[in-house]
């Protein structure tokens, strides 16, 4: 079923961060192909598309039904709840804004920090797991502007959190340098067109929580910069890629 099934070691494990979306579902699957044993983290931090962390579940256990491989290899899943971040974060996905760009040119969906508490509090969890592979959906390609998503930003806490926990950690980010078409690709690769239907009914995407209009890539509102990202990756891998 898989094409880049890997042979880990037996004792090799991974922790992903995993919202429900496209991406960290991508990166769970690459997971699953790399380690013999694959744990998942989720963060609840007050977003406005929280939705996202209800179809975790039902991405688990359709990654699970895929693979007996995988199924072996997915082991616990952990929810953090991170209240203070949504409290001190006055942006688009923690507030009813409307989704605009900033005057300094980020986009207002922008949660500062985001991404270096995720892998602090990650970073923490696979530190008592024993657990010495983190993986992350960050990528520089298709990063809306984020400076928390940029590769030199990455290595750096992968530093951070090596000297501060003294020990070997290592952040793996495969979708770093590709962009959403080849993501959609990826997963193809990964887990052929099972993975992919999967995505597209079970992922979400949508900065507003918007599940109700189906489209060829998923659901969403199809307007925001995640459903306009999405969707144009979709028809630039459907188009080179047709099933």
């Amino acid at each position: 079923m898989t094409t880049h099934d890997a042979h880990p070691a037996p004792d090799s494990a991974a922790l992903v961060l995993f919202s429900g979306g496209q991406d960290s579902t991508t990166c769970l699957a690459w997971a699953l192909a790399h380690f013999a044993r694959v744990e998942t983290v989720g963060f609840d931090y007050g977003q406005r598309h929280r939705i996202e962390l209800d179809q975790r579940k039902k991405l688990r256990d359709g990654l699970a039904a895929l693979s007996p491989l995988w199924r072996q290899r997915l082991g616990d899943d952990h929810t953090m709840t991170i209240e203070a971040l949504g409290a001190i974060s006055d942006t688009a996905l923690t507030r009813d804004a409307e989704i605009a760009l900033r005057e300094d040119g980020l986009p207002n969906t922008f949660v500062p920090g985001r991404n270096l508490i995720f892998l602090a509090f990650a970073g923490a969890l696979a530190y008592r797991r024993a657990v010495s592979d983190i993986v992350g959906g960050m990528c520089e390609t298709d990063f809306s502007g984020y400076p928390d998503c940029r590769h030199e930003t990455i290595r750096a806490m992968n530093r951070a959190l090596c000297l501060g926990m003294a020990s070997d950690i290592e952040i793996h980010t495969p979708l770093m340098w590709i962009d959403k078409a080849a993501t959609w690709r990826l997963a193809k690769d990964l887990g052929g067109w099972g993975l992919v239907d999967l995505i597209v009914e079970e992922s979400h995407s949508c900065y507003l929580g918007e599940r109700g209009r189906r489209f060829d890539w998923g659901y969403g509102c199809g307007e925001c910069p995640a459903c306009a990202l999405r969707a144009a990756g979709w028809a630039k891998f459907f188009a080179a890629t047709p099933a």
